[in-house]
């Protein structure tokens, strides 16, 4: 079973203009609304490859109910912590050339009755069958280790994590060893307190390093360069796919979807780290923060060429 726990979900809204100028006018192209998140968007991947995950975390106000709705019409069994205030919307507007300029909100405040009453949620879904995505932001009122206690408990009952975060919730996270980790490699740059860019021979001894904390995989996401995949056995490279892009928006989550589906279809690091980059791959093919179908997956999955690294 997976669980995906989005602390600080919201309704994801992305727009599409032409040359969009700061500070003047801009009309809107086309617009999209979506369920979002990390982890709601890594639960609809599951969904669409043909897997099953509950979703929770923190939800409140007409957005949040919006969000129900829109996981119901997909058919994502959800158990959210209601919450006093209005969830977030995070507005991404896409322009051809410049790129994606994200506009997010705060998310409303959470307070420490609401926590507790999702960390009991958590140990009630746990078990040895049981893994737990942790990815994304938090909200106003949540503390940053947060992913660190939520990971020592779920572990107390023998389930599994997988945590997608950056910053101190990273950092304070890896006390607790999470069994596996995406950094991309900003993060990893900064964790690190890097003020060079390191080669693929350096960015693969820094992920071996996690190793020896009790992490037993390690995904580093290199963007337009592709992905490393690490564990104690057996290192891996793979290069992006060349495939005609509409925003990135979505990609990373789409990579920690496909390694949680490969977890629970208890595939070969290869398998998963195949089927992890197509999936990246074809989400940024689509509009807003949709996954992509299962048959592009497929397709590209095809096209994945994996070399041992080291």
């Amino acid at each position: 079973m997976i669980v995906t726990v989005t602390m600080n979900p919201a309704i994801d809204k992305t727009v599409d203009v032409e040359n969009f100028e700061a500070g003047g006018l801009n009309r809107i192209l086309r617009s999209v609304s979506d369920a979002g998140g990390k982890g709601i968007n890594v639960s609809k991947t599951i969904c669409e490859l043909g897997g099953k995950s509950i979703a929770t975390g923190f939800i409140g106000g007409g957005a949040g109910n919006k969000i129900r709705k829109m996981l119901k019409e997909w058919g994502i069994p959800e158990d959210f912590v209601e919450v006093e205030g209005e969830t977030r919307t995070n507005t991404k507007v896409v322009d051809p050339v410049i790129g994606v300029t994200e506009l997010n909100e705060p998310g409303p405040q959470v307070g420490e009755k609401e926590v507790e009453q999702l960390l009991k949620k958590l140990e009630g879904y746990a078990n040895d069958d049981t893994l737990f995505v942790l990815a994304g932001s938090i909200p106003a009122g949540v503390d940053k280790g947060i992913y660190r206690e939520i990971t020592e408990r779920v572990h107390k009952k023998g389930a599994k994590v997988l945590l997608d975060a950056d910053g101190e919730l990273f950092a304070q996270s890896l006390a607790a060893a999470p069994d596996m980790i995406k950094p991309n490699r900003d993060e990893l740059e900064k964790f690190y307190e890097l003020d060079y860019r390191p080669g693929e021979k350096e960015l693969i001894e820094l992920g071996k390093k996690f190793l020896d904390q009790g992490i037993s995989r390690v995904t580093i996401s290199l963007g337009q360069m592709g992905a490393l995949f690490i564990s104690k056995e057996k290192v891996y490279k793979a290069n992006a796919l060349s495939v005609k892009a509409h925003s990135t928006v979505g990609a990373g989550d789409a990579m920690v979807a496909a390694t949680a589906y490969g977890w629970d279809h208890k595939m070969s690091l290869e398998d998963m780290a195949k089927l992890s980059v197509a999936a990246s791959a074809g989400a940024v093919t689509t509009i807003g923060t949709k996954p992509p179908k299962r048959e592009l997956v497929d397709e590209l999955y095809e096209q994945v060429v994996l070399k041992p690294a080291e």
